[in-house]
């Protein structure tokens, strides 16, 4: 028996993903506020840009091509505040805008959004003190 072959989840191809990805991420190295807590971790861009572009083609495209745990990486980076999950996003955001046809840009960033809400939940989860209750927003 074979796997059914999934659709996209919005059109979207593997060539736009790793262009938005080196669009974002040349911003990214630029942005005073996320320019240094990156370039306190990535090492190698282009390495850094594949494993990201993987991570978009697996949540857009289905293709079961990224191995990783983003979530336990964003958490053990203790310069990583979910405050700047905000800058992030917005940052994504207009390079995605300006890059990307309307119906790719549109859903991309929606999914982004998605996936930035639980990041940052996540985050805060993670640095709040033992037995604090839980922060719900």
């Amino acid at each position: 028996m074979t796997n059914p072959v999934r659709l996209p989840r919005f059109p979207a191809t593997p060539e736009q993903i790793a262009s938005q990805v080196e669009a974002f991420y040349a911003r990214v190295r630029q942005d005073e506020s996320l320019g240094p807590v990156f370039g306190n971790h990535v090492r190698n861009w282009p390495e850094h840009e594949e494993k990201i572009a993987a991570f978009w083609r697996n949540a857009i495209l289905f293709e079961r091509c990224y191995d990783g745990n983003p979530q336990r990486v964003h958490i053990e980076r203790s310069d990583v505040s979910p405050e700047l999950f905000e800058r992030w996003l917005d940052l994504f955001e207009t390079v995605a805008t300006q890059t990307l046809p309307p119906e790719t840009a549109i859903p991309w960033v929606a999914l982004a959004r998605r996936i930035g809400v639980g990041m940052k939940a996540g985050v805060t989860a993670a640095r709040q003190p033992a037995g604090a209750p839980p922060i719900l927003r």
